[in-house]
């Protein structure tokens, strides 16, 4: 997955996430925002072919790169427990 810094600041990241859709956009959009120090965690996709644009801008507390980071982290994690689920009920 390649990314593109379009702005960086103490408290607002806004970046370009190459190749991706609404799909992972969504979910990594609302894992954001279930940190406690993002005021502003959104994308848009300004045609329907172009890559998104994700803006997330925090409280001043955490840098917002971090809590990019955890969150994707946190999104693993419940597909890493999703397949161990169904690998035990394969079982």
């Amino acid at each position: 997955m390649n990314i593109k810094i379009l702005e960086l600041e103490k408290d607002k990241v806004k970046m370009v996430i190459l190749g991706e859709g609404h799909t992972f956009m969504s979910a990594l959009t609302a894992e954001i925002l279930n940190d406690p120090d993002v005021d502003v965690g959104k994308y848009r996709i300004e045609f329907q072919f172009s890559d998104p644009e994700l803006l997330v801008t925090t409280n001043g507390n955490k840098d917002p790169l971090v809590v990019i980071t955890d969150a994707c982290k946190r999104l693993s994690g419940h597909c890493n427990t999703l397949l161990d689920n169904i690998d035990a009920q394969k079982s």
